[in-house]
């Protein structure tokens, strides 16, 4: 059950990738599962933070092709940060079968 709820916790990118995590967070009193959690939690928070940051760049940058490369920048990490959960889950699904 463990392993699931961890598993979950990162595939929620899919479903909830906010809420999920949060409440498995708290809900949760296993350590192994807090700490997946929080890791989901991270691995999702992340890529919004940089958009944020990003946006800011943007804003401020006035070229067009500035705007552009950060768009194109924002699109690379949030498809890493995608990838890396679904890797994560199937990696803490796979960790004891």
């Amino acid at each position: 059950m463990r392993q699931l709820l961890s598993s979950l916790s990162y595939f929620s990118i899919f479903f909830a990738p906010f809420i999920f995590p949060v409440i498995v967070w708290i809900v949760s009193n296993d350590n192994y599962v807090e700490l997946h959690a929080k890791r989901a939690l991270i691995s999702h928070v992340f890529p919004v933070i940089a958009g944020i940051i990003l946006l800011f760049m943007a804003i401020g940058s006035g070229s067009f092709g500035a705007v552009i490369g950060y768009v194109i920048l924002f699109a690379i990490i949030y498809f890493g940060a995608f990838v890396y959960n679904v890797v994560k889950g199937i990696q803490v699904l796979r960790e004891y079968a």
